[in-house]
């Protein structure tokens, strides 16, 4: 790479587009840092649009946490090395309140309980811990704490989801709980929830849908449906529903990927712009240097779209074997940039559990990179690989956050501590 007459220069490269990348875009803009963002943004689509902090621990016994906050100070008190143990409960409740902020700023407001996690339907009809929920799927949360008469609808052609399956899973404690499938206006055949979504954006459709519920409300209290619930007008389409019905309206999650991962993606590529983020979405990085002063230089993308980006410093956010920020050899297990230590266990025959279910998990889940209490990569010695480098999200080690249920949570906490770790390095 010795194009450093042509390179694009920024204080900060973020690299990765999924939650974490997008949150430190968002916290490093908000500090006047000068950001440039490269990821492939299709990957934040897998986003259930549920924000987890904390809503299991310890795993091996599967105990729901009411109170994220009293789990994480048992978590950081039994694992000093999880990625929250870096930061104060301060900062991360920091960091959740600016992340949501961005997000009711551009239309996707969120509704939680401050010192208390919420329980959400899942699409199979299982109960789900989390923190904050889409506003259009809080009215679910209440209905299901307080088991009112509802509604449950779906869809002929929508594959995944079956309102039926959520009554017969939950029914059972929920004796008011009813299902009816009916047709979506205008569109035949297999459906997609995308598809639903676009066309929920008419009024017309809203109009349709609305007479095609009405026979079916019976002694119902409150309608929920599939997120369907439009794009970028979510508010508006879920108020014209309840003005129309008379009763509280709610979405339920739909299986990956996801309308709520569509609308996060819109609101970020909309709005991290016009706070000065540059993005070259859609391409990877493809070489790294670093220089001889501290600096790196980026190489992104191949062939005669190449460019190169000169940085002052770094956030590697480009998380675990989904995302490809890691990768799995017979010999070991890489990351995919930098060619950074990682945490892993001492061979192959130790990455999993022969029971698939164990209750411990399986060790594979807790590799990743190591940090400081900046959020920079250290080797096995604790010595820092580059000073100027900073991690977030799932590529971090000693967190399981699927079965901890803290991934959305410690993406965002984990991008504040690393652009904080940034300004700190400047102070």
């Amino acid at each position: 790479m010795d194009k450093g007459a042509n390179d694009i220069t920024c204080d900060l490269m973020v690299i990765g587009s999924g939650m974490a990348g997008m949150a430190a875009s968002l916290f490093a803009a908000n500090r006047d840092i000068d950001v440039v963002q490269v990821g492939i943004t299709g990957e934040i689509n897998f986003a259930s649009g549920l924000i987890d902090l904390l809503g299991v621990h310890p795993v091996e016994t599967q105990r729901l946490r009411k109170n994220p906050w009293t789990a994480i100070a048992e978590l950081v008190s039994d694992i000093p090395t999880h990625p929250y143990a870096q930061l104060t409960p301060n900062q991360i409740e920091r960091a959740l309140d600016e992340f949501l902020a961005f997000l009711r700023d551009a239309g996707q407001p969120y509704s939680a309980h401050p010192n208390q996690n919420t329980r959400v339907i899942t699409p199979v009809g299982t109960i789900k811990t989390t923190y904050a929920v889409p506003a259009s799927m809080a009215g679910g949360a209440a209905a299901l704490a307080t088991r009112i008469p509802c509604l449950l609808i779906d869809f002929y052609g929508l594959k995944g989801y079956s309102a039926r399956q959520i009554k017969e899973n939950i029914g059972k404690n929920w004796p008011d709980l009813r299902a009816a499938r009916i047709n979506f206006p205008d569109l035949k055949g297999e459906l997609y929830t995308e598809k639903m979504a676009w066309a929920m954006e008419t009024e017309q459709t809203r109009q349709k849908l609305v007479q095609s519920i009405q026979p079916h409300l019976g002694d119902a209290q409150a309608v929920g449906l599939p997120a369907i619930l439009g794009i970028y007008r979510t508010a508006q389409v879920l108020a014209d529903l309840q003005d129309a019905l008379g009763l509280p309206v709610f979405e339920i999650p739909t299986m990956l990927p996801a309308v709520t991962g569509l609308r996060l993606r819109e609101a970020f590529e909309q709005r991290l712009p016009r706070i000065g983020i540059r993005s070259i979405y859609q391409h990877k990085v493809t070489g790294v240097e670093a220089l001889n002063d501290g600096t790196f230089r980026f190489r992104i993308g191949n062939g005669p779209a190449e460019q190169t980006v000169r940085s002052r410093a770094a956030v590697l956010a480009t998380g675990r074997f989904f995302g490809k920020g890691l990768y799995a050899q017979r010999t070991g297990i890489k990351e995919t940039v930098f060619n950074l230590p990682v945490y892993q266990p001492p061979d192959r025959t130790r990455w999993h559990h022969k029971d698939f279910l164990h209750t411990e998990g399986h060790l594979i889940n807790q590799t990743g990179l190591e940090i400081d209490n900046h959020f920079r990569p250290v080797d096995g010695n604790r010595n820092l690989v580059y000073p100027g480098l900073f991690a977030a999200g799932s590529v971090l080690a000693h967190q399981d956050w699927m079965r901890q249920k803290c991934g959305s949570g410690l993406a965002i906490a984990s991008a504040y501590g690393a652009v904080s770790g940034y300004r700190d390095l400047l102070a």
